[in-house]
Order: structure tokens, then C-alpha cells, then sequence
């Protein structure tokens, strides 16, 4: 096993009052790919959009009726940091799409460069070019 960083994994997912109007600005103010949209109506069951350079997020609705809801997560109380190589770009673009910045680019102590937004439904969106550390090689390896 080398100690470079794997591609990612981890699908974070959250909960949308209007899914439908959260994908589609996802897709146009960050960039994120619409993959796929199960539901009818306004209602989304479950939605797939893919992060270009790599990983993605998933989402839905918000169910009325939260009994037996594995995943009761309220809408506005997600926050996710999103691997980008030029966030200066993506930042001009989330304004150009009516994103509330509330950080402006800028460099971090660790070596990154960052920038944060809200969606129209409260989440925090942080993306800087800070890919991760590199993991140790497992014992014995």
C-alpha cells in the first residue's frame, strides 16, 4: 500500500424541503453533476449528483411523516467540504448562480485554498483545494 490519498467514498447525503430546486442549484451554482433523480412530482426519493473531481453527494425530499425514517435529518443542517483545484472559478460562478458566500477566497494556515457558501436551504458548502492527508501504510504491509 502506498501513502497516497484514495478517491473518495464517503457519500454524504441530506434532506432538501424542495429537492428538486436544491439539485438544480447544486448543479448550477457548484458544478455538481446530476446523476440520477428518483421520485414524482416535487417529492424526490433519492438523487445521485456526482462532484467532477471525484465523490458526490446524495439527497431527497424531507418526509412529513418521519416514523421509520432511517435518515430524519433535518433540511439547513448539513455542512460538507468539497475537494476543488480552483475555487477562485467556483466561487465566481456559486455568486453568478445567487450563492450566499460567507467566506470569500482566501488561504488557510494548512496550505489550502478556500471558500464557503449556503444553499437556499441553509447547508454550509466549504471548498478548498485541501485534498486530505495522505494515509499511512496498514502494519505489516
Amino acid at each position: 500500500m502506498d501513502d497516497t490519498t484514495p478517491a473518495p467514498q464517503v457519500w454524504p447525503s441530506l434532506r432538501a424541503e424542495n429537492a428538486r430546486a436544491l439539485i438544480r442549484f447544486l448543479v448550477d451554482a457548484f458544478g455538481f453533476e446530476e446523476t440520477v433523480v428518483y421520485g414524482e412530482g416535487d417529492r424526490v426519493d433519492h438523487a445521485q449528483l456526482d462532484w467532477p473531481e471525484g465523490g458526490g453527494i446524495m439527497l431527497g425530499s424531507v418526509k412529513k411523516d418521519a416514523q421509520g425514517d432511517l435518515s430524519p435529518l433535518r433540511p439547513g443542517t448539513f455542512a460538507a467540504y468539497v475537494v476543488t483545484a480552483r475555487p477562485d472559478e467556483l466561487c465566481t460562478r456559486a455568486k453568478a448562480a445567487g450563492a450566499e458566500i460567507i467566506a470569500e477566497p482566501h488561504d488557510t494556515e494548512y496550505g489550502s485554498r478556500d471558500f464557503a457558501a449556503r444553499d437556499p436551504e441553509g447547508n454550509g458548502w466549504y471548498f478548498g483545494t485541501y485534498p486530505g492527508a495522505p494515509r499511512k501504510a496498514a502494519a505489516g504491509s
